[in-house]
């Protein structure tokens, strides 16, 4: 499954109603006073990590919505948001079919025999005695199967090759969990990358790390990605991989030759920062105003002096799910 699903997206198309709890741009400390818990109601879903507590490290784990009323949920990459795994927990909410054929519907239960005629297994699954589950894996495809009782469980056996007696799946075992992915093992897979064709000439940010000198920060360095054309180091057959680095201090020429030209350039009207001036009645309008270089697929502004023309600020953005801007 390479599908480029960004969060966003998905958000945009659900169609049902949940209540989503989030804080106001970062997780509540501990006893906090007059926390800011912003509900925002989303379709059909609610929000989650993959460890349950996402408060001290909330983009160390994968973010989850959970569509409890089609028994699915959906695996964000916490960095990229984009869509890493599909989990079906509930197949009675749902109808599957593989090649146009049901393997799951009220009329066809999604049995070991099911799964074997529809897939063609021809290897045995994987037992985890802690979950009581076999696991039957394909390449991108995983079915965990539910045993009814201890007694179809089997049994440790030392003298065995893998200390088990038997790793067949027992029969009329019906699916519990099935997860898509991208790639061969489901513990190791990864969100896919960024299609070519969702690239539409424009130059994305893979990273932006900030640069520190001995007095503090001193600029950006930015890894950059493009569609196939131009100097750079090519990741795979058609997509440009490169770095580039801007400073405090840079005149707008050196931005445009690292970065380019800027989606929009935005000049500002006021300068509210005058009011912490210490004689703010004494200033005099100012006949020209500092300007931000706006790059939106890099989620860089860039503020520069109206008199120097030289970048004074960085502002970086983010798409934080749960906070009040998400996806505006």
């Amino acid at each position: 499954m390479k599908q480029h699903i960004k969060l966003e997206t998905v958000m945009n198309q659900l169609q049902s109603s949940a209540a989503i709890c989030a804080t106001a741009g970062r997780p509540p400390w501990p006893g906090e006073p007059n926390q800011c818990w912003i509900w925002r109601w989303y379709p059909n879903a609610l929000w989650g990590t993959s460890n349950g507590n996402s408060r001290w490290s909330p983009l160390s784990h994968d973010l989850i919505l959970n569509l409890t009323q089609d028994g699915i949920k959906l695996l964000f990459d916490a960095f990229n948001q984009r869509l890493k795994v599909i989990e079906v927990y509930d197949l009675t909410k749902v109808k599957l079919k593989y090649c146009g054929v049901h393997f799951n519907s009220q009329a066809i239960a999604p049995t070991i025999e099911q799964i074997d005629q529809s897939f063609g297994a021809t290897h045995p699954g994987v037992y985890n005695s802690a979950e009581q589950l076999f696991h039957l894996n394909f390449r991108g495809l995983s079915f965990s199967f539910q045993l009814d009782s201890w007694i179809e469980a089997p049994k440790y056996e030392p003298n065995f090759a893998h200390g088990l007696a038997s790793l067949q799946i027992p029969h009329g075992a019906t699916v519990k969990r099935m997860y898509i992915y991208s790639g061969n093992s489901l513990q190791d897979t990864k969100a896919p990358v960024m299609p070519l064709s969702c690239f539409l000439g424009n130059v994305y940010a893979e990273s932006v790390d900030v640069l520190r000198d001995g007095t503090g920060p001193s600029g950006l360095r930015l890894r950059l990605l493009a569609a196939g054309c131009g100097p750079g180091l090519l990741a795979d057959a058609k997509m440009r991989v490169f770095e580039r680095s801007v400073y405090f201090g840079d005149s707008c020429q050196d931005v445009l030759s690292m970065l380019g030209s800027p989606h929009k350039v935005f000049y500002k009207s006021e300068d509210k920062m005058k009011i912490h001036s210490p004689s703010p009645h004494k200033q005099v309008p100012s006949k020209c105003n500092d300007y931000f270089f706006n790059y939106f697929t890099l989620g860089v502004d860039i503020l520069f002096d109206a008199n120097t023309h030289k970048v004074k600020k960085f502002v970086l953005h983010t798409n934080y799910p749960g906070h009040y801007n998400f996806n505006m």
